[in-house]
Parts: C-alpha cells; sequence; structure tokens
C-alpha cells in the first residue's frame, strides 16, 4: 500500500480541496512521488484526461500541483446533478446514465468496488497519495455504504485529517461535533486538526487550540492563515463578481444558469483587470453590456427554458440590435440554434426544446458524450491564433451556420461564426485560456487590453502561494509521519 492520507472537513467549503492542492505541491517540492485522489465528488465542473475520460476539476487542479498527468482513476466516481434529485453518474471517467438520489444509495456497492480498484491502481504508480472526502463524515443520512469519507478511509485503513473553517464561525463546534459523531473505530483514524482561513494574532487563538487538544485528545496540526485574493480553479460553487474601479471598463456578462457547468472557462475575464465581469443571477436586473456569454450547461433544455423566463432572449436580442457582440459555449452554442432535441430522456423526460433561434443549426442529444483535448485555431482572426481546452458534450449539432465555423478543432470546423459577425459559438472550453486567444477574442468582441492576462501563469502562481503557507503554517513533518 502506498503511503496515504486523507483531507476530511466538517462542511462543504471547508477547505478540502485547496489543502489537498497545496499539499500536492509541498509534496512535490519534496520530490516526493506524490498523486490526488477524490473516491467520490458532486460537481459540474469537470476536466478531460489524456485518455479520453473525464474528472472533477478539482482533482485536474490537484494533479497539475502534484505534476502528474490527470486520470480518470484520480476521481474514480463523479456525480454530475441534472435535477435537484438525480445526477449522471461518471464511473473511471465515463457516464453510466442518470440515477435518482434514492436509486444510487442502492448503486453504492458497485461504486465502491469502482474506487477501490481505482486506488489500487493509483498505489501501484505513486509512493504518496493524498486522499480529498466529500462534504462532512459526520452526515449521518449518508453512512451507510458510505465510500466517500470514512466509509473509504476504515477500507484502506487511512490516516485521517479534519480540516474547519473558522471564517464561518463555530470551529470548535464543528471539530468536536463531527468527530464526536464518528463511532470510535473511525475516530481512531483521525490524527489531527486543521483550522483554516483564520485572520489575526494567532495568541488570541491558543487558549481554544490548547482547550480543543485537551478536549478531543488529538493535536491541531496546524492554523491556515485567510489567503486575501487566493484564486483557483473552484469545485463547483460559482465564485463571486470581481468589481473594477474603472467606470469606462469593457462589460462581460454571464447568466448564472440553475444548471450551469465548466464556470473555470470564465476565470480569464473574472480576473482580468481590464474587464468588469459580471454573473447575473435569478431574478437580478440584466444591465447593459460590451459581450454576453451563454456558458455550459448539464441541463440545457431547463436552463434555456429559465434563460427565457428572465427576460435573457428579448436582452440578447436587443444587445445583438445595439452591436453587442454574444459568445456561446458548449450548451450555450446549443441554445443560439433553432432546437435542441432529446429524444433519449438525456437530460430527463424524452422531449424537444425551440432555442433562442439566432444560428441556423439543430442539437440531437446523444446517449454518448464527446470528451476530446482539442487544439486549433481561432478562424476569426487573419493571422493564426492558437487556442486548446476541452470538449465535454452529449450532442451533435448539425446546420448551414456550421459552414462558417469559429475554430478548427484538430483539423476539422467547430462553431460558427453569425454573418454579422456579432455571433461566435463553440463547443470548445478552455477558450479564454491562452494569452493570445484572450486577446484576439476581446479584440474581436470589440476592446484592446493594454494588460496581458494568462491564467496559467496567475495558477502557478497561487499554488506557490498556497505551498508557502501550508509549509509555514502545518507541520508537514507529522503529516507524513503518520501516513
Amino acid at each position: 500500500m502506498p503511503h496515504a492520507l486523507m483531507v476530511q472537513g466538517t462542511t462543504s467549503d471547508a477547505g478540502k480541496s485547496i489543502l489537498v492542492a497545496g499539499l500536492c505541491r509541498v509534496f512535490k517540492r519534496r520530490g516526493l512521488s506524490v498523486a490526488p485522489f477524490k473516491p467520490q465528488n458532486m460537481a459540474l465542473n469537470s476536466a478531460v484526461t489524456p485518455d479520453g475520460g473525464e474528472i472533477g476539476r478539482a482533482q485536474a487542479l490537484q494533479a497539475v500541483a502534484a505534476g502528474v498527468p490527470l486520470s480518470v482513476h484520480m476521481n474514480p466516481v463523479l456525480l454530475k446533478p441534472n435535477t435537484d434529485t438525480g445526477a449522471q453518474v461518471i464511473l473511471q471517467g465515463h457516464s453510466i446514465g442518470n440515477i435518482e438520489a434514492l436509486d444510487y444509495h442502492d448503486y453504492k456497492p458497485k461504486a465502491a468496488k469502482v474506487v477501490f480498484d481505482s486506488f489500487e491502481k493509483l498505489a501501484k504508480q505513486y509512493d504518496y497519495i493524498l486522499v480529498e472526502g466529500a462534504g462532512s463524515p459526520a452526515e449521518i443520512n449518508l453512512r451507510q455504504g458510505d465510500i466517500a469519507n470514512m466509509g473509504f478511509a476504515l477500507h484502506a485503513n487511512c490516516p485521517v485529517i479534519i480540516i474547519a473553517d473558522i471564517d464561518k464561525g463555530g470551529v470548535f463546534a464543528h471539530l468536536v461535533g463531527t468527530l464526536d459523531l464518528l463511532p470510535k473505530e473511525e475516530q481512531k483514524l483521525v490524527k489531527g486538526f486543521v483550522i483554516n482561513r483564520f485572520r489575526g494574532d494567532i495568541a488570541l487563538l491558543q487558549g481554544g487550540l490548547d482547550w480543543l487538544e485537551a478536549y478531543t485528545g488529538k493535536p491541531v496540526l496546524g492554523v491556515l492563515p485567510y489567503l486575501h485574493g487566493l484564486h483557483l480553479d473552484a469545485e463547483d460553487a460559482v465564485p463571486d463578481n470581481v468589481n473594477t474601479s474603472q467606470k469606462d471598463s469593457f462589460k462581460v456578462i454571464i447568466p448564472r444558469l440553475p444548471h450551469i457547468s465548466n464556470h473555470t472557462d470564465f476565470e480569464p475575464l473574472r480576473l482580468h483587470p481590464d474587464i468588469d465581469f459580471h454573473y447575473v443571477s435569478h431574478l437580478d436586473h440584466i444591465p447593459s453590456a460590451d459581450l454576453i456569454i451563454l456558458p455550459g450547461s448539464k441541463n440545457v433544455g431547463f436552463d434555456l427554458a429559465w434563460l427565457k423566463s428572465q427576460g435573457w432572449q428579448s436582452a440578447i436580442n436587443k444587445h445583438l440590435r445595439y452591436g453587442g457582440k454574444l459568445i456561446g459555449i458548449c450548451g450555450g452554442l446549443q441554445m443560439l440554434g433553432s432546437a435542441i432535441h432529446d429524444p433519449l430522456g438525456i437530460e430527463g423526460d424524452p422531449q424537444s426544446h425551440t432555442g433562442l433561434n439566432l444560428l441556423d443549426f439543430e442539437t440531437h442529444l446523444q446517449a454518448t458524450k464527446q470528451l476530446t483535448n482539442s487544439t486549433g485555431k481561432l478562424a476569426l482572426t487573419t493571422t493564426p491564433v492558437e487556442v486548446k481546452g476541452y470538449e465535454i458534450h452529449a450532442g451533435i449539432t448539425q446546420g448551414n451556420a456550421l459552414k462558417k465555423p469559429a475554430v478548427i478543432l484538430n483539423e476539422k470546423p467547430d462553431g460558427a461564426i453569425s454573418d454579422d459577425n456579432q455571433i461566435f459559438a463553440t463547443y470548445l472550453h478552455g477558450l479564454f485560456d491562452s494569452v493570445e486567444g484572450l486577446k484576439a477574442l476581446l479584440e474581436w468582441a470589440g476592446t484592446k487590453t493594454t494588460t496581458p492576462f494568462d491564467i496559467n501563469e496567475l495558477r502557478e502562481q497561487q499554488l506557490e502561494r498556497l505551498a508557502d503557507a501550508i509549509e509555514e503554517n502545518i507541520d508537514i513533518e507529522s503529516l507524513i509521519d503518520n501516513m
């Protein structure tokens, strides 16, 4: 067995993903052979592996931090919610279909076999494995057949540390309550605690730390500071807007769809210093903008109906009449056509949806999902501009508008540009990640940026910053000794 350590949290968003990513970078710095692993993930942000599989975005970030190739075995079970009670189930990178929440509990024994198979495969490749839990191990209603937290840890005899977010308040209650709700055999696996996002003088916290250690008999392995402005790929939650103080900044707006997926596409825009970027939420006023982007969706028909109910169709038509630019990516591309047909019920009941009728094509959803890492060139520039990214979609799109493609991917045409040059549609995720691609698309949309922006460089800087904070504030030697 490899040296393994599992990071579990008192709540969702306690810092599990970030801590694992940071530890992956710390281990990489030390020349250790390390890989991330999350038995079961629920997220709509995903990435495509080199072998054409799909894993959660957080595990992709952690693999980058570890300096190792992405693998489907890093996240063997991925649940992608497409309704309030159901999700598409991805096993070792590939969809097996949709399952309702109650039915999934009966399916867990089969999923467990996949989880342990993937863990064993990683164990043969790497000396150290850093495991991320999901949600909280103290969710009593989900304990039966658990494969995401302590159920996995017990099977693998994997030591556990529990992280809690002090910025949320009640950190001692979170940690003590979580530990107390675990059976004794699971408590024995817990090697200590990490407190996340602390602001202020650590001396003011010391009395609480001493009490926590005395009460639980478990050490506090470290207290991580609140890292202001830490920007790393979010696992699922759509991040907050980053407002710019420049009144004349180029304005970009994106509807926060109920089933928005792969919103990490837009981090280069959200974080760009020359752009005024906003997600527009349910019932929010739709402001005027220079560029509107329709993002990907895990339930395109539902989200298309939501768009229309919120007034987006008329807002988009007005935007185009006044010369604004519009981009559709993946599900956003499909919405721009005349219809989306779902005869197999891929996203729910078999039905067809009338699109926004802005581009002459239709989409038919199919059971087989397209999963591809792609490279190519933008078709809207006279000088070749390279882009690269990935495709994740179940739709096949056909129609006359595709005769004028937006991108040439892997030497094949993709997407469409409208005849009036106002609409750009593509299946390519990661469209804005390259410096030159981002610059070219913003110029097409009507602005010349003065600040080059490289999201990949920023990601590396943030990983290094995170690793520095972890090395300064966590007893790494104790962690390694416990593995």
